[in-house]
């Protein structure tokens, strides 16, 4: 288990979220991830826009959810989020989704990323080290 504790974020499901079903649409559960992951690093001093503005572009190059039980308009949820380093240049959340009431889980994600810089190489931005939970590969 990691010693450093997952960063979570409280939503609840807004009835435009859902599909025909009643239950949200599976491309809706990738915003909930995206916005835990942009609050998780501003939350540690990292801001998207100012990371952009200094020419170093956070990206996503691969997604994996596993869905395992549907969220329904008006239920409570918590998005955790870890990060870890994968190698040198490559990291990667790993989060869930789980429903507060009844608790269960509703996904496991892991969402890799790499930093950018304007020339298009590869950059862990300064600071970031210290974020991560594990060494690099």
């Amino acid at each position: 288990m990691s010693a450093i504790p997952a960063f979570t974020v409280p939503f609840e499901v807004r009835d435009y979220e859902c599909d025909l079903q009643g239950i949200v649409n599976n491309a809706v559960y990738q915003q909930y991830l995206e916005h835990a992951r942009h609050l998780y690093l501003k939350q540690r001093g990292f801001s998207f826009a100012e990371l952009t503005k200094a020419g170093i572009y956070l990206v996503v190059v691969r997604a994996e959810i596993d869905y395992k039980s549907p969220l329904r308009s008006g239920e409570a949820f918590v998005v955790s989020s870890r990060l870890a380093r994968l190698t040198p240049v490559r990291f990667a959340f790993q989060q869930e989704i789980h429903c507060t009431v009844p608790r269960r889980l509703v996904l496991t994600a892991t969402i890799t990323c790499a930093a950018m810089s304007q020339a298009g190489k590869p950059i862990i931005p300064k600071g970031l080290d210290a974020l991560f939970d594990g060494p690099a590969s």
